[in-house]
Parts: structure tokens; C-alpha cells; sequence
């Protein structure tokens, strides 16, 4: 049996000041990194004691410290990995998401949403966003351990578990695995038919909602 802990990283400075994240990297706010802890012992409390755990992470700051909560708990170090990184949104990281709406380009309802051009330069379209997340997980899935926690974004989230599922990337066109930010997502391989699991999705152990659980429009995280 394989189990993946998936979570999404919780307040960070960009959610306060409004702004894209996307790469811009911003880091844990005080109550972010008080629900890192929190996921941590919640992780912990779920783990056995005597096996076996990895733990990779998006090399971004706020994930890395969220992953840094984790490493702590668990005594192990994080793997850093780009490809877990949120969709890059090019010139718009760090500006106002207000800026973001101004500009953007929705994809349209019917046609090729996968690469649809949002109008930003330097953006990323869905299909690059999700071939470099589907290349993480497979790298990480490499890895022999039993139970292996990774630590993302919330847009980045929905690829993630698309990957696990094995989900054609050609079908992500209208996919989004919403979650709130600071929550943990359990996947599980059973050791017999090999099947894949999503066991429980977007758990939010005792943390509150960020501005950016609410937010409509463009993802903005």
C-alpha cells in the first residue's frame, strides 16, 4: 500500500496584500505558519511512528516553509522540486490581482482551453502548467516510501491529483480540484489491484479560511 498526503500551503503575504502569487514568492504569514504547525501534528498524528516518510515540496518560499513545519515533526528534509511549483502568471506575479482581472483573457467555453493564450505575458498555459506538475509526481512517485507528504499550491493542487488518478492531460481542459488553502488531501495505492484512492479531500485541520479561499475570477494562488 502507498499512501500520498497532498496539502496545499496556508496564508501566505501575498493572500493579505492582494496580490498574484503565481511565482512571486511570498512567504507564511504568522497565522500561516501557526497552521503548519498544526498540519504537521495532524500529519503526524495520522503517520505510524515506525515507517518510512518522504517529503517533497514546491522550492517556493511559502511552501518550503510549510514544508520546513513538517521536516521538523517529522525529522526528515524536504525535496525541493520547481515542478510542484503554482502556474506561473508571468508579468502579473506580484502585481495587484485587481491588475490581473483588468487584463486577463478567459478561455473560452467550447474550443482548445488547454492552450488558450491569457493575454500575459509570460503566463503559462494549462497543458505547460500540467506537463511540468505530471513530471513531479512521477519523479516523486520514484521514490520507495510507503507514505510520502507533499506540499504544493492551490491551482497546482488540482494537477496533482489529476497525475495520482492518471487523468489524460488532455482532458484537464475544465478540471479544478478546489481546496482551501492549509488542508490535506489523502491518496492511497492499494497493494493488491494497484487501484488509486482519493480517500478524503481538502481536510482543513482547524485553520481558518484566507481571502483567498473566497476569491473569484482567475486563479490567484
Amino acid at each position: 500500500m502507498r499512501n500520498v498526503y497532498v496539502v496545499t500551503h496556508p496564508e501566505a503575504t501575498h493572500h493579505l496584500e492582494k496580490v498574484v502569487g503565481g511565482w512571486h514568492d511570498s512567504r507564511l504569514t504568522a497565522d500561516g505558519l501557526s497552521a503548519a504547525s498544526v498540519i504537521a501534528q495532524t500529519l503526524r498524528g495520522a503517520i505510524p511512528e515506525d515507517v518510512q516518510v518522504a517529503l517533497s515540496s514546491s522550492d517556493l518560499r511559502r511552501t518550503r516553509e510549510t514544508a520546513d513545519a513538517i521536516g521538523r515533526v517529522f525529522g526528515v528534509e524536504a525535496r525541493l522540486d520547481r515542478g510542484l511549483r503554482e502556474k506561473s502568471y508571468g508579468v502579473a506575479e506580484g502585481r495587484p490581482q485587481e491588475w490581473l482581472r483588468r487584463h486577463f483573457v478567459p478561455p473560452p467555453a467550447v474550443g482548445d482551453r488547454m492552450n488558450h493564450d491569457e493575454g500575459i505575458e509570460g503566463a503559462e498555459t494549462r497543458t505547460a502548467f500540467a506537463t511540468r506538475v505530471y513530471a513531479a509526481v512521477d519523479e516523486l512517485l520514484r521514490q520507495p516510501a510507503e507514505h510520502h507528504i507533499v506540499v504544493t499550491h492551490g491551482f497546482a493542487f488540482t494537477f496533482v491529483v489529476a497525475a495520482w488518478i492518471k487523468m489524460p492531460i488532455e482532458s484537464l481542459g475544465y478540471v479544478n480540484m478546489h481546496v482551501p488553502p492549509g488542508s490535506i488531501t489523502t491518496l492511497r495505492e492499494d497493494g493488491y489491484f494497484h487501484n488509486r484512492q482519493v480517500v478524503t479531500l481538502g481536510f482543513q485541520p482547524s485553520i481558518r479560511r484566507t481571502p483567498s479561499s473566497t476569491t473569484s475570477g482567475p486563479e490567484l494562488r
